[in-house]
C-alpha cells in the first residue's frame, strides 16, 4: 500500500498517549518533528534506515487512514501472502500490548523479504548506508544512518532490516551478492545484549551459504 503511493504525506509524532509507549520500550526514532512535511519516500527513508518509530506512525495515519486501519490492512496482507504464522498488533514494531503479540517465523520473513525486494524503491532505500540531512526547508531533516551494520562490514549486501524487542533480541533479515549468486537470510534473537551479534551471525551465514552455493 505504501509502496504504491506517491507524493506528500504530513508527519508529526502523533497523539501524546504513544509517546509514554516509545519512551518505555526505548523505541528509536527518526527526529521527526509535529509540522514537517515530507514526501512518502522519505517517511519510508525514515522508517527502513534508523528504524524510526515516528516515521511508522506518520505513515500508518496517512495511509491507513490512522493505524486501526493500518494495521488491519497489515495482517490481511499477510495473509493474502500466505504468511499464516504471522500477526502484526501494532504498526511499528513495539512489543504492545505484550512481547509475542507481534510475531512470525523464519520462514515467513523470508517471504515477506522477498515480496517487498522486488519493489525497486524498496530495494534503493534499504540498499543506503545513510542519507545527508534534506536540503529544502520546508522539509527539515536530520542526517540519517542505517541500523544495519551489515551493508558496511560485508561487501555484496544489499539489505535488508534489523529489529529488536526484549522477546525477540536482536534480529536481521539480510540479503546479499557474491559471484552472481544472491543468498537472503533472517536471524532471530542472536542475542539480547549484543547489538552487533546478528550481524555476526548472518556474516557466518553467508560466508558458508557462498562457499557452498
Amino acid at each position: 500500500m505504501v509502496l504504491r503511493a506517491r507524493g506528500p504525506a504530513p508527519a508529526g509524532r502523533g497523539p501524546e498517549g504513544r509517546d509514554p509507549l516509545r519512551r518505555k520500550y526505548g523505541a528509536s526514532n527518526a527526529g521527526l518533528r509535529p509540522g514537517d512535511y515530507l514526501t512518502t519516500r522519505e517517511l519510508l527513508e525514515a522508517l527502513l534506515l534508523p528504524s524510526g518509530c515516528d516515521a511508522a506512525y506518520a505513515l500508518a495515519k496517512a495511509y491507513g487512514p490512522g493505524w486501526t486501519d493500518f494495521i488491519a490492512t497489515m495482517n490481511a496482507t499477510a495473509q493474502a501472502m500466505g504468511l499464516d504464522h504471522t500477526h502484526f498488533s501494532n504498526f511499528d514494531g513495539l512489543p504492545w500490548p505484550t512481547e509475542t503479540s507481534t510475531y512470525s517465523t523464519p520462514r515467513n520473513l523470508i517471504a515477506l523479504g522477498r515480496a517487498a525486494m522486488q519493489y525497486p524503491v524498496f530495494r534503493s532505500i534499504v540498499d543506503q548506508q545513510s542519507l545527508p540531512p534534506g536540503r529544502d526547508p520546508a522539509a527539515p531533516r536530520l542526517p540519517v544512518a542505517t541500523t544495519n551494520m551489515l551493508l558496511r562490514s560485508f561487501p555484496g549486501t544489499f539489505g535488508i532490516k534489523t529489529g529488536s524487542t526484549n522477546a525477540a533480541g536482536y534480529c536481521l533479515l539480510f540479503e546479499a551478492r557474491e559471484n552472481g549468486h544472491v543468498l537472503i537470510g533472517v536471524v532471530l534473537h542472536s542475542s539480547r545484549t549484543n547489538d552487533t551479534a546478528a550481524f555476526s551471525d548472518a556474516t557466518k551465514i553467508l560466508d558458508w551459504g557462498f562457499r557452498h552455493v
